[in-house]
């Protein structure tokens, strides 16, 4: 895992947003923005901060950068978070 704080990160829920449309396959930013409705600064803005969480990932292809989820750094925090489960 990276040194951003990912629980800092997944705290907003346009964050959160953008990994929900990302769980259904790569997208690219103006895909995103358009379904978000936000501005392509705002989306920046929320890529930057997933992007140096490790959750997601960007592709070049042609002229457009592409994004999905790393799903590494999910089933990192998934092991982590089991640790504090209870005994049976």
């Amino acid at each position: 895992m990276s040194d951003t704080n990912i629980f800092k990160v997944l705290s907003d829920a346009q964050r959160r947003d953008i990994l929900v449309m990302l769980k259904e396959g790569r997208m690219n930013a103006g895909e995103i923005a358009d379904r978000l409705g936000v501005t392509p600064a705002a989306l920046s803005y929320h890529l930057k901060l997933l992007k140096d969480a490790d959750l997601i990932m960007e592709y070049k292809q042609k002229n457009y950068i592409y994004y999905e989820i790393n799903t590494t750094v999910f089933e990192d925090l998934l092991t982590w978070v089991a640790q504090f489960g209870g005994k049976k």
